[in-house]
C-alpha cells in the first residue's frame, strides 16, 4: 500500500483515477483548486479514511506532505478555459508542474506528468518521438506551449536531479462525468441532442477526425506506466480513427433511442489552430506497457449517453448533481 498524491483530483479523469487507486487499496492524497472540477466530484471519497482532499492551488508551493507516488493532473483541457483565462493555463503549466517536480525530488518520489497530444501533426499516426508544431500566438497556445514547457522541465530534472518521472501524452479520452460545458466534441454533442440543438461539426467534416479513449482504459494505462521503467514519453489514447461527421450521427442516434427527437447536423467554421486529424502510434505503448484498451467506442458512448441522460435536468446542459 503507497500513499499517493493526485493534483487535479476533481477534473473529469482525476476523480476517475482517484477512484481506480483507492479500489487498489491506496491512500490518496487530492490536491485541487476546484477551479474546473467541483468539490462535489469527491463526495463519494469523504467518508473514506483513506482519501484526504487538500483545496490548493498548484501555482503555490506544495504543503508540507509526504507520499511516494504523484499523479500530476493539474491543469484544464477544455478549450473554453484556454480563452477565459490563457495565463492561469500557462502559469499551471509550468509553475504548477515546477512545484509537483520540486516535491517529486524533496521526497524521491515517482512522479507521473500528463501531457497532451495537443500538437498539429505533420506525421500520421503520430508517434511519441514527434516534437510537435504548435502555434506560439494563438487561442490554444496557453495550453499546447505550456504543456511543451512542462515537459522540458521534466526533462530538466530527470537529468539534473535524477528525478523519477514518467510523462504520459494523452490523446481524447471521454466518458461519463464529464462536464456539459466542457468544450470538447462528445460532451458537446450529447448536450446539443439532449438540448433538441444542431449538432455543429467544425471544420471540413470529410476530413475531420480524432481518436477517441474511453476513461476507464486511460486511467488503467496510467497507472501501468507509473510502474514501468520508461523515462521517455509515452502516447495514451486510442489508434482507431473516426471521423467527427460519423461521430455526430451516432451520438445523436442514440441520444434519439432515449426518445429525444433526431438533431441535425451542421458544417461550422474551424476554431484557430484546430488540427485537423489526431490518431496517435501506439507501437511503443503496447511493447512497454502491455496496454490494450477494452471498451469499444460504441460501448463508451452507450455508457456517456446514459450518464447525461440521468444526470442532466434541462436542454441548457445543467447537471442535477
Amino acid at each position: 500500500r503507497m500513499k499517493i498524491l493526485v493534483t487535479g483530483a476533481t477534473g473529469f479523469l482525476g476523480t476517475r483515477l482517484v477512484e481506480f487507486l483507492l479500489n487498489l487499496h491506496h491512500e490518496v492524497i487530492v490536491l485541487d483548486s476546484f477551479w474546473t472540477g467541483p468539490e462535489s466530484s469527491l463526495e463519494l471519497f469523504k467518508t473514506r479514511t483513506d482519501c484526504k482532499p487538500h483545496k490548493h492551488d498548484v501555482i503555490d508551493p506544495f504543503p508540507d506532505i509526504q507520499v511516494d507516488q504523484i499523479y500530476h493532473l493539474a491543469c484544464s483541457a477544455s478549450p473554453k478555459r484556454f480563452t477565459e483565462d490563457p495565463l492561469k493555463i500557462l502559469r499551471t503549466c509550468f509553475e504548477g508542474t515546477r512545484n509537483a517536480l520540486d516535491l517529486a525530488q524533496r521526497l524521491r518520489a515517482r512522479i507521473l506528468i500528463a501531457s497532451t497530444s495537443g500538437k498539429p501533426n505533420m506525421t500520421f499516426p503520430r508517434p511519441q518521438t514527434y516534437w510537435g508544431n504548435v502555434s506560439p500566438y494563438g487561442p490554444r497556445a496557453c495550453y499546447d506551449e505550456g504543456k511543451r514547457a512542462a515537459e522540458a522541465l521534466a526533462y530538466a530534472y530527470q537529468k539534473q536531479h535524477s528525478t523519477e518521472v514518467r510523462i504520459a501524452r494523452i490523446f481524447n479520452t471521454y466518458g461519463p462525468g464529464m462536464r456539459p460545458d466542457d468544450g470538447r466534441v462528445i460532451p458537446n454533442f450529447i448536450v446539443a441532442a439532449f438540448g433538441e440543438s444542431h449538432m455543429r461539426v467544425t471544420g471540413d467534416s470529410m476530413k475531420l477526425t480524432r481518436s477517441f479513449q474511453y476513461v476507464t482504459d486511460c486511467v488503467t494505462s496510467l497507472v501501468r506506466l507509473m510502474g514501468s521503467n520508461v523515462r521517455t514519453p509515452v502516447n495514451i489514447g486510442n489508434d482507431e480513427e473516426t471521423r467527427i461527421w460519423d461521430l455526430a450521427h451516432i451520438v445523436a442516434g442514440k441520444v434519439a433511442r432515449t426518445g429525444r427527437p433526431m438533431v441535425a447536423i451542421e458544417e461550422a467554421e474551424a476554431p484557430p489552430d484546430d488540427p485537423v486529424q489526431i490518431r496517435p502510434d501506439l507501437t511503443f505503448a503496447r511493447t512497454k506497457l502491455g496496454v490494450e484498451n477494452t471498451v469499444s467506442l460504441d460501448e463508451g458512448l452507450e455508457l456517456t449517453v446514459e450518464w447525461f441522460r440521468s444526470h442532466l435536468t434541462d436542454p441548457e446542459g445543467q447537471l442535477a448533481c
